[in-house]
Protein backbone atom coordinates (compact mmCIF):
# COMPACT_ATOMS: atom_id res chain seq x y z
CA UNK A 1 0.00 0.00 0.00
CA UNK A 2 2.36 2.65 -1.37
CA UNK A 3 -0.26 5.50 -1.80
CA UNK A 4 -0.48 7.08 1.27
CA UNK A 5 -3.93 8.45 0.64
CA UNK A 6 -5.23 5.12 0.32
CA UNK A 7 -3.19 3.90 3.22
CA UNK A 8 -4.69 6.24 5.82
CA UNK A 9 -8.13 6.02 4.57
CA UNK A 10 -7.83 2.24 5.04
CA UNK A 11 -6.24 2.82 8.75
CA UNK A 12 -9.06 5.86 9.66
CA UNK A 13 -11.85 2.63 8.23
CA UNK A 14 -10.84 0.78 10.69
CA UNK A 15 -10.28 2.58 13.10
CA UNK A 16 -13.97 3.77 12.78
CA UNK A 17 -15.59 0.27 13.53
CA UNK A 18 -15.26 1.60 17.09
CA UNK A 19 -13.35 -0.82 18.87
CA UNK A 20 -9.72 -0.69 20.15
CA UNK A 21 -6.83 -2.42 18.35
CA UNK A 22 -3.17 -3.34 19.47
CA UNK A 23 -0.26 -2.22 17.25
CA UNK A 24 0.41 -5.89 16.01
CA UNK A 25 -3.42 -5.65 14.99
CA UNK A 26 -3.14 -3.07 12.43
CA UNK A 27 0.65 -3.57 11.41
CA UNK A 28 -0.94 -7.22 10.06
CA UNK A 29 -4.23 -5.52 8.86
CA UNK A 30 -2.71 -2.78 7.02
CA UNK A 31 0.34 -4.46 5.96
CA UNK A 32 2.69 -1.88 7.20
CA UNK A 33 5.56 -1.43 9.47
CA UNK A 34 4.93 0.04 13.10
CA UNK A 35 7.29 2.75 12.19
CA UNK A 36 4.68 3.89 9.27
CA UNK A 37 1.62 3.03 11.59
CA UNK A 38 2.83 5.74 14.19
CA UNK A 39 3.51 8.01 11.10
CA UNK A 40 -0.22 7.39 9.64
CA UNK A 41 -1.18 8.05 12.97
CA UNK A 42 0.45 11.14 13.65
CA UNK A 43 -1.16 12.17 9.93
CA UNK A 44 -4.46 11.42 10.89
CA UNK A 45 -3.94 13.49 14.13
CA UNK A 46 -2.90 16.43 12.24
CA UNK A 47 -6.19 16.00 10.01
CA UNK A 48 -8.24 16.66 13.12
CA UNK A 49 -9.22 13.01 13.78
CA UNK A 50 -8.48 12.23 18.18
CA UNK A 51 -6.67 8.83 17.72
CA UNK A 52 -5.92 8.12 21.40
CA UNK A 53 -3.14 6.02 22.61
CA UNK A 54 -2.11 3.70 25.19
CA UNK A 55 1.30 2.30 25.56
CA UNK A 56 3.16 -0.39 27.13
CA UNK A 57 1.78 -4.35 27.41
CA UNK A 58 -2.36 -4.09 26.54
CA UNK A 59 -1.62 -0.78 24.80
CA UNK A 60 -3.55 -0.18 21.71
CA UNK A 61 -5.31 2.51 19.52
CA UNK A 62 -8.67 3.52 19.27
CA UNK A 63 -10.91 6.77 17.57
CA UNK A 64 -12.56 8.67 20.27
CA UNK A 65 -15.00 11.35 19.54
CA UNK A 66 -13.88 14.75 18.87
CA UNK A 67 -14.79 17.78 19.57
CA UNK A 68 -15.09 19.21 15.64
CA UNK A 69 -15.61 17.81 12.56
CA UNK A 70 -12.41 17.04 10.70
CA UNK A 71 -12.00 16.84 7.05
CA UNK A 72 -14.19 14.29 5.77
CA UNK A 73 -11.90 11.18 4.29
CA UNK A 74 -14.19 10.72 0.95
CA UNK A 75 -12.21 9.56 -1.90
CA UNK A 76 -13.66 11.31 -5.49
CA UNK A 77 -16.16 8.95 -5.85
CA UNK A 78 -17.19 9.64 -2.13
CA UNK A 79 -17.85 12.83 -2.70
CA UNK A 80 -19.15 13.43 -5.77
CA UNK A 81 -22.41 11.00 -4.54
CA UNK A 82 -22.78 12.42 -1.23
CA UNK A 83 -23.26 15.92 -2.99
CA UNK A 84 -25.75 14.25 -5.46
CA UNK A 85 -27.45 12.59 -2.53
CA UNK A 86 -27.36 16.08 -0.85
CA UNK A 87 -28.57 17.77 -4.12
CA UNK A 88 -31.27 15.17 -4.41
CA UNK A 89 -32.81 15.03 -1.07
CA UNK A 90 -32.26 18.81 -1.00
CA UNK A 91 -35.19 18.76 -4.18
CA UNK A 92 -37.55 16.98 -3.09
CA UNK A 93 -37.89 17.80 0.71
CA UNK A 94 -39.33 21.10 2.19
CA UNK A 95 -37.62 24.45 2.39
CA UNK A 96 -39.50 25.09 5.68
CA UNK A 97 -37.34 26.26 8.29
CA UNK A 98 -35.81 23.32 10.67
CA UNK A 99 -37.01 20.38 8.03
CA UNK A 100 -34.92 18.18 6.10
CA UNK A 101 -35.17 19.52 2.85
CA UNK A 102 -33.64 22.56 4.41
CA UNK A 103 -30.70 21.25 6.13
CA UNK A 104 -29.72 19.22 2.80
CA UNK A 105 -29.74 22.43 1.11
CA UNK A 106 -27.51 23.99 3.87
CA UNK A 107 -25.32 21.07 4.03
CA UNK A 108 -24.91 20.98 -0.11
CA UNK A 109 -23.71 24.55 0.03
CA UNK A 110 -20.91 24.16 2.35
CA UNK A 111 -19.56 20.55 2.47
CA UNK A 112 -16.73 21.63 0.61
CA UNK A 113 -15.69 22.90 3.42
CA UNK A 114 -15.24 19.55 4.86
CA UNK A 115 -13.64 17.99 2.28
CA UNK A 116 -9.79 17.68 1.66
CA UNK A 117 -7.88 20.34 -0.49
CA UNK A 118 -7.50 17.54 -3.49
CA UNK A 119 -11.27 17.39 -3.84
CA UNK A 120 -12.80 20.67 -3.30
CA UNK A 121 -12.21 22.01 -6.28
CA UNK A 122 -14.10 19.31 -8.00
CA UNK A 123 -16.92 19.32 -5.73
CA UNK A 124 -17.18 22.80 -6.68
CA UNK A 125 -17.30 22.85 -10.43
CA UNK A 126 -19.98 19.71 -9.82
CA UNK A 127 -22.19 22.13 -7.87
CA UNK A 128 -21.83 25.12 -9.99
CA UNK A 129 -23.15 22.60 -12.96
CA UNK A 130 -26.28 20.73 -11.23
CA UNK A 131 -29.62 21.42 -11.52
CA UNK A 132 -31.96 20.00 -10.53
CA UNK A 133 -36.14 19.76 -10.56
CA UNK A 134 -38.47 20.15 -7.61
CA UNK A 135 -40.82 17.71 -6.51
CA UNK A 136 -41.31 19.00 -2.46
CA UNK A 137 -43.17 15.83 -0.37
CA UNK A 138 -44.58 16.85 3.21
CA UNK A 139 -42.43 18.81 5.55
CA UNK A 140 -40.34 16.46 8.41
CA UNK A 141 -38.35 18.07 11.16
CA UNK A 142 -34.73 17.09 11.23
CA UNK A 143 -35.25 17.35 14.97
CA UNK A 144 -38.16 14.99 15.17
CA UNK A 145 -36.32 12.49 13.23
CA UNK A 146 -33.14 12.95 15.30
CA UNK A 147 -35.30 12.19 18.25
CA UNK A 148 -36.71 8.83 16.98
CA UNK A 149 -33.69 7.61 16.14
CA UNK A 150 -32.20 8.07 19.48
CA UNK A 151 -35.63 6.78 20.76
CA UNK A 152 -35.23 4.00 18.51
CA UNK A 153 -31.89 3.24 19.30
CA UNK A 154 -32.10 3.34 23.09
CA UNK A 155 -35.69 1.69 22.91
CA UNK A 156 -37.08 4.73 25.25
CA UNK A 157 -41.39 4.88 24.95
CA UNK A 158 -42.21 7.79 23.24
CA UNK A 159 -45.42 10.28 23.36
CA UNK A 160 -46.81 12.25 20.72
CA UNK A 161 -49.70 14.10 19.03
CA UNK A 162 -50.77 12.53 15.49
CA UNK A 163 -53.45 13.89 12.99
CA UNK A 164 -55.44 10.62 10.94
CA UNK A 165 -55.47 11.27 6.87
CA UNK A 166 -58.91 11.71 7.86
CA UNK A 167 -57.94 15.09 10.23
CA UNK A 168 -58.72 13.33 13.35
CA UNK A 169 -56.10 14.19 16.17
CA UNK A 170 -54.79 11.73 18.99
CA UNK A 171 -52.17 11.08 21.81
CA UNK A 172 -50.32 8.37 21.09
CA UNK A 173 -47.48 6.48 23.18
CA UNK A 174 -45.46 4.01 21.70
CA UNK A 175 -42.31 1.73 21.35
CA UNK A 176 -40.52 2.60 18.07
CA UNK A 177 -38.67 0.57 15.71
CA UNK A 178 -37.73 1.95 12.46
CA UNK A 179 -38.00 5.00 10.27
CA UNK A 180 -39.06 3.81 6.85
CA UNK A 181 -38.79 6.12 3.54
CA UNK A 182 -40.97 5.14 0.66
CA UNK A 183 -42.74 7.04 -2.02
CA UNK A 184 -41.51 10.82 -0.71
CA UNK A 185 -43.19 10.11 2.42
CA UNK A 186 -41.32 9.07 5.77
CA UNK A 187 -42.97 6.29 8.21
CA UNK A 188 -42.53 5.44 11.52
CA UNK A 189 -43.32 1.78 12.70
CA UNK A 190 -43.69 1.30 16.83
CA UNK A 191 -46.01 -0.60 19.14
CA UNK A 192 -49.14 0.92 20.05
CA UNK A 193 -48.79 0.65 23.63
CA UNK A 194 -52.81 1.16 24.09
CA UNK A 195 -53.75 -0.48 21.06
CA UNK A 196 -51.96 -3.02 22.07
CA UNK A 197 -50.67 -3.27 18.62
CA UNK A 198 -48.45 -2.80 15.46
CA UNK A 199 -48.74 0.82 14.09
CA UNK A 200 -47.31 2.89 11.05
CA UNK A 201 -47.65 6.57 11.35
CA UNK A 202 -46.68 9.30 9.07
CA UNK A 203 -43.97 11.23 10.76
CA UNK A 204 -44.97 14.89 9.19
CA UNK A 205 -48.29 14.23 10.89
CA UNK A 206 -46.64 14.16 14.38
CA UNK A 207 -46.11 16.72 16.87
CA UNK A 208 -45.35 17.28 20.17
CA UNK A 209 -42.99 14.34 20.68
CA UNK A 210 -41.51 13.19 24.17
CA UNK A 211 -38.84 10.44 24.49
CA UNK A 212 -39.32 9.51 27.62
CA UNK A 213 -36.61 7.36 30.06
CA UNK A 214 -38.77 4.40 30.32
CA UNK A 215 -37.70 1.50 28.24
CA UNK A 216 -39.63 -0.60 26.66
CA UNK A 217 -38.71 -4.73 25.57
CA UNK A 218 -38.12 -5.41 22.24
CA UNK A 219 -40.30 -7.78 19.84
CA UNK A 220 -39.93 -9.39 17.21
CA UNK A 221 -41.15 -7.44 13.91
CA UNK A 222 -44.25 -8.36 12.54
CA UNK A 223 -43.11 -8.92 9.19
CA UNK A 224 -39.52 -9.34 7.59
CA UNK A 225 -38.96 -5.99 7.38
CA UNK A 226 -40.44 -2.35 8.46
CA UNK A 227 -40.40 -1.86 4.56
CA UNK A 228 -42.41 -5.00 4.12
CA UNK A 229 -45.11 -4.53 6.58
CA UNK A 230 -45.85 -0.93 5.31
CA UNK A 231 -46.54 -2.00 2.30
CA UNK A 232 -48.62 -5.04 3.38
CA UNK A 233 -50.78 -1.75 5.23
CA UNK A 234 -50.92 0.58 2.43
CA UNK A 235 -51.83 -2.79 -0.25
CA UNK A 236 -55.13 -3.62 1.75
CA UNK A 237 -57.28 -2.05 0.03
CA UNK A 238 -55.67 -2.83 -2.98
CA UNK A 239 -56.14 -5.00 -6.20
CA UNK A 240 -52.92 -7.20 -7.71
CA UNK A 241 -53.24 -6.17 -11.47
CA UNK A 242 -51.70 -8.64 -13.71
CA UNK A 243 -50.84 -7.63 -17.45
CA UNK A 244 -48.68 -8.21 -20.33
CA UNK A 245 -48.09 -5.17 -22.42
CA UNK A 246 -46.10 -5.54 -26.03
CA UNK A 247 -43.55 -2.93 -25.11
CA UNK A 248 -39.27 -3.65 -23.88
CA UNK A 249 -38.67 -3.57 -20.28
CA UNK A 250 -37.55 -0.06 -19.65
CA UNK A 251 -40.10 1.89 -21.78
CA UNK A 252 -42.65 0.06 -19.18
CA UNK A 253 -40.85 0.96 -16.44
CA UNK A 254 -40.34 4.35 -17.05
CA UNK A 255 -44.58 4.59 -18.09
CA UNK A 256 -44.95 3.45 -14.84
CA UNK A 257 -42.15 5.45 -12.89
CA UNK A 258 -44.46 6.36 -10.07
CA UNK A 259 -46.17 3.03 -8.99
CA UNK A 260 -45.07 0.09 -7.31
CA UNK A 261 -44.53 -2.44 -9.40
CA UNK A 262 -42.35 -5.32 -10.48
CA UNK A 263 -41.61 -5.75 -13.89
CA UNK A 264 -40.35 -9.19 -15.77
CA UNK A 265 -38.90 -9.00 -19.46
CA UNK A 266 -40.79 -11.99 -21.57
CA UNK A 267 -38.75 -10.90 -24.50
CA UNK A 268 -37.13 -7.90 -26.13
CA UNK A 269 -40.63 -6.39 -26.72
CA UNK A 270 -42.64 -7.65 -24.27
CA UNK A 271 -43.09 -7.30 -20.30
CA UNK A 272 -45.26 -8.66 -17.76
CA UNK A 273 -45.94 -6.09 -15.31
CA UNK A 274 -47.95 -6.68 -11.39
CA UNK A 275 -48.92 -3.92 -9.83
CA UNK A 276 -51.37 -3.03 -6.39
CA UNK A 277 -54.15 -0.26 -7.15
CA UNK A 278 -57.14 0.55 -5.81
CA UNK A 279 -58.67 1.56 -9.23
CA UNK A 280 -58.53 0.76 -12.70
CA UNK A 281 -57.99 4.57 -14.05
CA UNK A 282 -54.45 4.28 -12.43
CA UNK A 283 -53.70 1.92 -15.51
CA UNK A 284 -54.78 4.51 -18.52
CA UNK A 285 -52.33 7.17 -18.36
CA UNK A 286 -49.61 4.93 -18.68
CA UNK A 287 -50.84 2.58 -21.12
CA UNK A 288 -51.51 5.54 -23.32
CA UNK A 289 -48.36 6.87 -23.11
CA UNK A 290 -47.20 3.66 -23.73
CA UNK A 291 -49.18 3.23 -27.45
CA UNK A 292 -48.43 -0.45 -27.44
CA UNK A 293 -51.20 -3.64 -26.66
CA UNK A 294 -51.86 -4.79 -23.79
CA UNK A 295 -53.69 -8.10 -22.23
CA UNK A 296 -55.10 -7.95 -18.26
CA UNK A 297 -54.76 -10.86 -17.26
CA UNK A 298 -56.38 -10.06 -13.67
CA UNK A 299 -58.41 -9.08 -12.27
CA UNK A 300 -61.61 -9.68 -14.44
CA UNK A 301 -62.88 -6.46 -12.47
CA UNK A 302 -60.54 -4.16 -13.68
CA UNK A 303 -60.07 -6.03 -17.86
CA UNK A 304 -63.71 -5.36 -17.84
CA UNK A 305 -63.92 -1.70 -16.57
CA UNK A 306 -60.81 -0.70 -19.27
CA UNK A 307 -63.44 -2.63 -21.95
CA UNK A 308 -66.03 -0.39 -20.78
CA UNK A 309 -64.15 2.80 -21.05
CA UNK A 310 -62.98 1.86 -24.32
CA UNK A 311 -66.41 1.44 -25.82
CA UNK A 312 -67.22 5.00 -24.45
CA UNK A 313 -64.25 6.43 -26.26
CA UNK A 314 -65.27 4.76 -29.31
CA UNK A 315 -69.05 6.47 -28.86
CA UNK A 316 -67.31 9.51 -29.44
CA UNK A 317 -65.44 8.95 -32.08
Amino acid sequence: MADVTQRVLALLATLQTGRAFSTDELVARLDVSPRTLRRDIDRLRGYGYPVQTRPGPGGHYRLTAGTAMPPLALDDDEAIATLLGLATFAATGSAAEGSLGEAATRAYGKVDQYLPKRLRHRAAQLRASLETSTTVGPSVSADVMATLAEAIQHRHVITFDYVSKHGSATSRRVDPYRHVHHLMRWYLLAWDVQKDDWRVFRIDRISRLQASTSTYTPRPLPADTALDYLRQGLGKERERVVLTVEAPLPAVADAFKYQEAEFVALSDERTRMVLMLDTWQWLLLGLAFLDADFTIHEPSGFRAACRAFGARLLDHE
